[in-house]
Protein backbone atom coordinates (compact mmCIF):
# COMPACT_ATOMS: atom_id res chain seq x y z
CA UNK A 1 0.00 0.00 0.00
CA UNK A 2 1.11 3.55 -0.61
CA UNK A 3 2.00 5.67 2.38
CA UNK A 4 -1.23 7.77 2.52
CA UNK A 5 -3.40 4.67 2.17
CA UNK A 6 -1.41 2.83 4.84
CA UNK A 7 -1.64 5.85 7.12
CA UNK A 8 -5.43 5.88 6.69
CA UNK A 9 -5.66 2.12 7.21
CA UNK A 10 -3.62 2.28 10.42
CA UNK A 11 -5.36 5.38 11.80
CA UNK A 12 -6.66 4.87 15.35
CA UNK A 13 -10.29 5.42 16.40
CA UNK A 14 -11.47 8.94 17.08
CA UNK A 15 -10.13 10.70 20.14
CA UNK A 16 -11.54 11.41 22.65
CA UNK A 17 -13.29 8.06 22.83
CA UNK A 18 -17.08 8.11 22.45
CA UNK A 19 -19.56 7.20 25.19
CA UNK A 20 -20.95 3.69 24.89
CA UNK A 21 -24.58 4.68 25.21
CA UNK A 22 -26.45 7.73 26.41
CA UNK A 23 -30.10 8.33 27.17
CA UNK A 24 -30.62 9.85 23.71
CA UNK A 25 -29.82 6.49 22.12
CA UNK A 26 -32.58 4.76 24.06
CA UNK A 27 -34.96 7.61 23.31
CA UNK A 28 -34.17 7.36 19.58
CA UNK A 29 -34.77 3.61 19.52
CA UNK A 30 -37.96 3.97 21.56
CA UNK A 31 -39.31 6.67 19.24
CA UNK A 32 -38.41 4.98 15.94
CA UNK A 33 -40.15 1.67 16.62
CA UNK A 34 -43.71 3.06 16.78
CA UNK A 35 -42.99 5.51 13.94
CA UNK A 36 -41.98 2.63 11.67
CA UNK A 37 -45.20 0.78 12.49
CA UNK A 38 -47.30 3.90 11.92
CA UNK A 39 -45.66 4.55 8.53
CA UNK A 40 -46.15 0.94 7.44
CA UNK A 41 -49.85 1.09 8.36
CA UNK A 42 -50.54 4.33 6.44
CA UNK A 43 -48.60 3.49 3.28
CA UNK A 44 -50.31 0.55 1.55
CA UNK A 45 -48.58 1.53 -1.70
CA UNK A 46 -45.21 0.26 -0.44
CA UNK A 47 -44.52 -3.33 -1.48
CA UNK A 48 -43.73 -5.73 1.36
CA UNK A 49 -44.19 -2.90 3.81
CA UNK A 50 -44.66 -5.09 6.85
CA UNK A 51 -41.59 -7.16 6.01
CA UNK A 52 -39.51 -4.03 5.70
CA UNK A 53 -41.03 -2.64 8.87
CA UNK A 54 -39.97 -5.80 10.72
CA UNK A 55 -36.45 -5.54 9.24
CA UNK A 56 -36.10 -1.90 10.27
CA UNK A 57 -37.30 -2.63 13.80
CA UNK A 58 -34.93 -5.61 14.04
CA UNK A 59 -32.02 -3.33 13.08
CA UNK A 60 -32.80 -0.70 15.72
CA UNK A 61 -30.42 -2.26 18.31
CA UNK A 62 -27.50 -1.46 15.98
CA UNK A 63 -27.95 2.18 17.02
CA UNK A 64 -27.04 1.29 20.59
CA UNK A 65 -23.61 -0.10 19.64
CA UNK A 66 -22.85 2.15 16.67
CA UNK A 67 -20.12 4.15 18.48
CA UNK A 68 -18.12 1.29 19.97
CA UNK A 69 -18.62 -1.18 17.09
CA UNK A 70 -19.39 1.01 14.08
CA UNK A 71 -18.05 -1.33 11.38
CA UNK A 72 -19.77 -4.37 12.86
CA UNK A 73 -23.10 -2.57 13.10
CA UNK A 74 -23.02 -1.25 9.53
CA UNK A 75 -22.02 -4.71 8.27
CA UNK A 76 -24.96 -6.28 10.11
CA UNK A 77 -27.35 -3.69 8.70
CA UNK A 78 -26.12 -4.14 5.13
CA UNK A 79 -26.21 -7.94 5.40
CA UNK A 80 -29.75 -8.07 6.76
CA UNK A 81 -30.91 -5.38 4.34
CA UNK A 82 -29.39 -7.22 1.38
CA UNK A 83 -30.96 -10.51 2.46
CA UNK A 84 -34.38 -8.85 2.78
CA UNK A 85 -33.93 -7.23 -0.64
CA UNK A 86 -33.14 -10.57 -2.26
CA UNK A 87 -36.07 -12.26 -0.51
CA UNK A 88 -38.61 -9.59 -1.49
CA UNK A 89 -37.09 -8.57 -4.81
CA UNK A 90 -37.35 -4.90 -3.87
CA UNK A 91 -35.77 -2.19 -1.74
CA UNK A 92 -37.32 -0.57 1.28
CA UNK A 93 -39.42 2.44 0.29
CA UNK A 94 -40.29 3.44 3.84
CA UNK A 95 -39.11 6.89 4.86
CA UNK A 96 -37.98 5.48 8.20
CA UNK A 97 -35.15 3.72 6.37
CA UNK A 98 -33.31 7.03 6.55
CA UNK A 99 -32.32 6.31 10.15
CA UNK A 100 -29.77 3.81 8.82
CA UNK A 101 -27.67 6.80 7.69
CA UNK A 102 -26.65 7.07 11.32
CA UNK A 103 -24.54 3.92 10.88
CA UNK A 104 -22.19 5.20 8.10
CA UNK A 105 -22.01 8.48 10.01
CA UNK A 106 -20.83 6.56 13.07
CA UNK A 107 -18.18 4.72 11.03
CA UNK A 108 -16.58 7.94 9.80
CA UNK A 109 -17.12 9.80 13.08
CA UNK A 110 -15.86 7.21 15.55
CA UNK A 111 -14.28 4.29 13.67
CA UNK A 112 -10.63 3.45 13.07
CA UNK A 113 -8.98 3.92 9.71
CA UNK A 114 -9.71 0.39 8.53
CA UNK A 115 -13.30 0.73 9.74
CA UNK A 116 -13.68 3.87 7.61
CA UNK A 117 -12.17 2.15 4.56
CA UNK A 118 -14.27 -1.00 4.88
CA UNK A 119 -17.41 0.90 5.87
CA UNK A 120 -16.97 3.24 2.91
CA UNK A 121 -16.55 0.21 0.66
CA UNK A 122 -19.85 -1.21 1.96
CA UNK A 123 -21.64 2.06 1.26
CA UNK A 124 -20.12 2.28 -2.21
CA UNK A 125 -21.03 -1.34 -2.87
CA UNK A 126 -24.61 -0.70 -1.83
CA UNK A 127 -24.81 2.24 -4.23
CA UNK A 128 -23.41 0.14 -7.09
CA UNK A 129 -25.88 -2.67 -6.40
CA UNK A 130 -28.76 -0.20 -6.54
CA UNK A 131 -27.65 0.82 -10.06
CA UNK A 132 -28.37 -2.66 -11.41
CA UNK A 133 -32.10 -1.92 -11.35
CA UNK A 134 -31.63 1.11 -13.66
CA UNK A 135 -33.10 3.65 -11.22
CA UNK A 136 -33.79 7.23 -12.33
CA UNK A 137 -30.69 9.39 -12.67
CA UNK A 138 -32.02 11.83 -10.07
CA UNK A 139 -32.31 9.07 -7.50
CA UNK A 140 -28.72 7.94 -8.19
CA UNK A 141 -27.30 11.44 -7.86
CA UNK A 142 -29.38 12.07 -4.75
CA UNK A 143 -28.20 8.83 -3.10
CA UNK A 144 -24.55 9.56 -3.82
CA UNK A 145 -24.93 13.14 -2.56
CA UNK A 146 -26.53 11.96 0.69
CA UNK A 147 -23.78 9.37 1.28
CA UNK A 148 -20.99 11.87 0.58
CA UNK A 149 -22.64 14.54 2.75
CA UNK A 150 -23.03 12.07 5.63
CA UNK A 151 -19.37 11.06 5.47
CA UNK A 152 -18.22 14.68 5.13
CA UNK A 153 -20.30 15.77 8.12
CA UNK A 154 -18.94 12.93 10.24
CA UNK A 155 -15.33 13.72 9.28
CA UNK A 156 -15.88 17.42 10.00
CA UNK A 157 -17.14 16.69 13.52
CA UNK A 158 -14.33 14.18 14.01
CA UNK A 159 -11.69 16.74 13.01
CA UNK A 160 -13.31 19.41 15.18
CA UNK A 161 -13.39 17.17 18.26
CA UNK A 162 -9.79 16.06 17.68
CA UNK A 163 -8.67 19.65 17.25
CA UNK A 164 -10.42 20.62 20.45
CA UNK A 165 -8.81 17.70 22.31
CA UNK A 166 -5.36 18.70 21.04
CA UNK A 167 -6.00 22.29 22.08
CA UNK A 168 -6.97 21.16 25.59
CA UNK A 169 -3.86 18.97 25.80
CA UNK A 170 -1.76 21.98 24.79
CA UNK A 171 -3.42 24.11 27.46
CA UNK A 172 -2.84 21.41 30.08
CA UNK A 173 0.83 21.20 29.05
CA UNK A 174 1.25 24.95 29.37
CA UNK A 175 -0.42 24.91 32.78
CA UNK A 176 1.88 22.11 33.91
CA UNK A 177 4.90 24.10 32.75
CA UNK A 178 3.58 27.18 34.54
CA UNK A 179 3.01 25.18 37.72
CA UNK A 180 6.48 23.63 37.45
CA UNK A 181 8.06 27.08 37.21
CA UNK A 182 6.05 28.37 40.17
CA UNK A 183 6.93 25.34 42.27
CA UNK A 184 10.59 25.59 41.37
CA UNK A 185 10.82 29.33 42.02
CA UNK A 186 8.85 29.29 45.25
CA UNK A 187 10.03 26.07 46.88
CA UNK A 188 13.65 26.36 45.75
CA UNK A 189 13.92 29.88 47.13
CA UNK A 190 12.63 29.04 50.58
CA UNK A 191 14.33 25.65 50.83
CA UNK A 192 17.63 27.26 49.86
CA UNK A 193 17.18 29.78 52.64
CA UNK A 194 16.37 26.97 55.07
CA UNK A 195 19.48 25.04 54.01
CA UNK A 196 21.72 28.08 54.41
CA UNK A 197 20.32 28.87 57.85
CA UNK A 198 20.63 25.23 58.92
CA UNK A 199 24.29 25.16 57.89
CA UNK A 200 24.94 28.39 59.75
CA UNK A 201 23.13 27.15 62.85
CA UNK A 202 25.12 23.91 62.83
CA UNK A 203 28.40 25.81 62.51
CA UNK A 204 27.76 28.13 65.47
CA UNK A 205 25.66 25.89 67.71
CA UNK A 206 28.55 24.90 69.94
CA UNK A 207 30.04 28.40 70.37
CA UNK A 208 27.07 30.76 70.03
CA UNK A 209 23.72 29.31 71.15
CA UNK A 210 21.97 32.64 70.56
CA UNK A 211 23.05 32.68 66.89
CA UNK A 212 21.88 29.08 66.55
CA UNK A 213 18.51 30.00 68.02
CA UNK A 214 18.26 32.91 65.57
CA UNK A 215 18.98 30.50 62.71
CA UNK A 216 16.22 28.20 63.94
CA UNK A 217 13.78 31.09 64.05
CA UNK A 218 14.72 31.99 60.47
CA UNK A 219 14.19 28.38 59.43
CA UNK A 220 10.77 28.37 61.07
CA UNK A 221 9.82 31.58 59.26
CA UNK A 222 10.93 30.28 55.86
CA UNK A 223 9.21 26.93 56.42
CA UNK A 224 5.97 28.66 57.37
CA UNK A 225 6.05 30.81 54.24
CA UNK A 226 6.79 27.75 52.12
CA UNK A 227 3.81 25.87 53.55
CA UNK A 228 1.51 28.84 52.99
CA UNK A 229 2.53 29.21 49.34
CA UNK A 230 2.30 25.48 48.73
CA UNK A 231 -1.18 25.36 50.25
CA UNK A 232 -2.24 28.24 48.04
CA UNK A 233 -1.04 26.38 44.93
CA UNK A 234 -2.67 23.12 45.97
CA UNK A 235 -5.90 24.99 46.72
CA UNK A 236 -5.95 26.39 43.20
CA UNK A 237 -5.50 22.91 41.77
CA UNK A 238 -8.00 21.03 43.93
CA UNK A 239 -10.93 23.43 44.24
CA UNK A 240 -13.34 24.29 41.44
CA UNK A 241 -13.35 27.79 40.01
CA UNK A 242 -15.05 30.40 42.11
CA UNK A 243 -14.47 28.60 45.40
CA UNK A 244 -10.75 29.28 45.81
CA UNK A 245 -9.45 32.31 47.58
CA UNK A 246 -6.47 33.22 45.44
CA UNK A 247 -3.35 34.70 46.99
CA UNK A 248 -2.34 38.15 45.75
CA UNK A 249 -0.11 38.18 42.70
CA UNK A 250 3.49 38.82 43.79
CA UNK A 251 4.96 42.12 42.68
CA UNK A 252 7.21 44.95 43.76
CA UNK A 253 6.08 44.79 47.39
CA UNK A 254 7.26 41.19 47.65
CA UNK A 255 10.39 42.13 45.68
CA UNK A 256 11.57 44.40 48.48
CA UNK A 257 11.13 41.53 50.95
CA UNK A 258 14.05 39.77 49.28
CA UNK A 259 16.40 42.23 50.98
CA UNK A 260 18.65 40.78 53.66
CA UNK A 261 21.28 42.71 55.62
CA UNK A 262 22.41 40.18 58.17
CA UNK A 263 22.53 36.54 59.08
CA UNK A 264 24.18 33.80 57.09
CA UNK A 265 24.60 33.93 53.36
CA UNK A 266 25.18 36.97 51.19
CA UNK A 267 23.39 40.22 51.90
CA UNK A 268 20.72 41.16 49.38
CA UNK A 269 20.09 44.76 48.34
CA UNK A 270 17.09 45.70 46.19
CA UNK A 271 16.78 49.00 44.36
CA UNK A 272 13.81 50.00 42.21
CA UNK A 273 13.97 53.06 39.98
CA UNK A 274 10.78 54.35 38.36
CA UNK A 275 7.05 54.39 38.92
CA UNK A 276 5.98 50.89 39.90
CA UNK A 277 2.29 51.78 39.63
CA UNK A 278 2.58 51.96 35.83
CA UNK A 279 3.81 48.37 35.46
CA UNK A 280 1.09 45.78 34.71
CA UNK A 281 0.62 43.15 37.40
CA UNK A 282 1.70 40.19 35.21
CA UNK A 283 4.94 41.96 34.32
CA UNK A 284 5.58 42.84 37.98
CA UNK A 285 4.98 39.21 38.96
CA UNK A 286 7.55 38.00 36.43
CA UNK A 287 10.05 40.61 37.65
CA UNK A 288 9.63 39.28 41.19
CA UNK A 289 10.00 35.62 40.13
CA UNK A 290 13.14 36.38 38.10
CA UNK A 291 14.70 38.32 40.98
CA UNK A 292 13.71 35.60 43.45
CA UNK A 293 15.33 32.89 41.35
CA UNK A 294 18.46 34.97 40.79
CA UNK A 295 18.85 35.54 44.54
CA UNK A 296 18.23 31.86 45.22
CA UNK A 297 20.89 30.80 42.71
CA UNK A 298 23.39 33.27 44.19
CA UNK A 299 22.80 32.00 47.72
CA UNK A 300 23.09 28.37 46.67
CA UNK A 301 25.83 28.42 44.08
CA UNK A 302 27.91 31.63 44.15
CA UNK A 303 31.25 30.85 45.78
CA UNK A 304 32.24 33.17 48.62
CA UNK A 305 29.58 35.69 47.68
CA UNK A 306 28.94 38.39 50.26
CA UNK A 307 26.44 40.56 48.42
CA UNK A 308 23.72 40.34 45.80
CA UNK A 309 22.51 43.54 44.16
CA UNK A 310 19.09 43.51 42.50
CA UNK A 311 18.39 46.61 40.41
CA UNK A 312 15.08 47.19 38.65
CA UNK A 313 14.73 50.10 36.23
CA UNK A 314 11.28 50.99 34.97
CA UNK A 315 11.73 52.57 31.57
CA UNK A 316 9.31 54.04 29.06
CA UNK A 317 9.00 50.90 26.97
CA UNK A 318 9.86 48.17 29.44
CA UNK A 319 11.37 46.99 32.70
CA UNK A 320 15.03 46.09 33.05
CA UNK A 321 16.27 43.77 35.79
CA UNK A 322 19.89 43.21 36.77
CA UNK A 323 20.86 40.81 39.54
CA UNK A 324 24.59 40.64 40.25
CA UNK A 325 26.54 38.84 42.96
CA UNK A 326 30.19 39.29 43.92
CA UNK A 327 31.03 35.61 44.07
CA UNK A 328 34.21 34.14 42.65
CA UNK A 329 33.59 33.17 39.06
CA UNK A 330 30.47 31.60 37.64
CA UNK A 331 28.06 29.57 39.67
CA UNK A 332 29.39 26.03 39.79
CA UNK A 333 26.07 24.20 39.82
CA UNK A 334 24.96 21.20 37.78
CA UNK A 335 22.50 22.00 34.98
CA UNK A 336 19.01 22.51 36.34
CA UNK A 337 15.68 24.09 35.51
CA UNK A 338 16.20 27.50 37.10
CA UNK A 339 17.72 29.39 34.17
CA UNK A 340 15.46 27.55 31.72
CA UNK A 341 12.38 28.57 33.70
CA UNK A 342 13.59 32.17 33.92
CA UNK A 343 14.07 32.37 30.16
CA UNK A 344 10.63 30.85 29.60
CA UNK A 345 8.99 33.40 31.91
CA UNK A 346 10.68 36.28 30.10
CA UNK A 347 9.85 34.86 26.67
CA UNK A 348 6.16 34.46 27.53
CA UNK A 349 5.96 38.25 27.90
CA UNK A 350 8.04 38.91 24.79
CA UNK A 351 11.17 39.71 26.80
CA UNK A 352 14.72 38.42 26.96
CA UNK A 353 17.01 37.09 29.67
CA UNK A 354 20.75 36.46 29.75
CA UNK A 355 22.66 34.82 32.58
CA UNK A 356 26.41 34.30 32.85
CA UNK A 357 29.69 35.46 34.35
CA UNK A 358 29.92 39.24 34.80
CA UNK A 359 32.88 41.10 33.26
CA UNK A 360 34.12 42.31 36.65
CA UNK A 361 33.54 39.01 38.41
CA UNK A 362 30.56 37.26 39.90
CA UNK A 363 27.39 36.20 38.14
CA UNK A 364 24.95 38.46 36.33
CA UNK A 365 21.32 37.91 35.42
CA UNK A 366 20.04 40.57 33.02
CA UNK A 367 16.43 40.60 31.84
CA UNK A 368 14.32 43.00 29.84
CA UNK A 369 10.51 42.83 29.77
CA UNK A 370 8.15 44.98 27.70
CA UNK A 371 5.61 47.05 29.58
CA UNK A 372 2.74 45.34 27.77
CA UNK A 373 1.91 41.65 27.88
CA UNK A 374 2.43 39.86 24.63
CA UNK A 375 -0.85 38.76 23.05
CA UNK A 376 -1.30 35.00 23.16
Amino acid sequence: MTSPVRALWDAPPASPAPPRRVWRDWALVGALAPLILVEASVRPDVAWRWVWAAVLIALLPTLLWRRVRPLTMIAIAFAIGAAAGVATGSDSQLFATAYLLVLPYAVFRWGSGRAMVLGGALVAGGILVSLTGAPPLGDVIGGIAVAVATAALALAFRWRAGSRARELDHVRLREREHLARDLHDTVAHHVSAIAVQAQAGTAVASVDPDAAAEALRAIESEATRTLLEMRAMVGVLRRPGGETELAPTPGFTELRRLERSGGSGPAVAVRVAGDTATVPAPVAAVVFRLAQEAVTNARRHARNATRVDVVVRIEADGVRLDAHDDGLGAASAPPGFGIVGMRERAALLGGTLEAGPAPGGGWLVAAWLPRRERAT
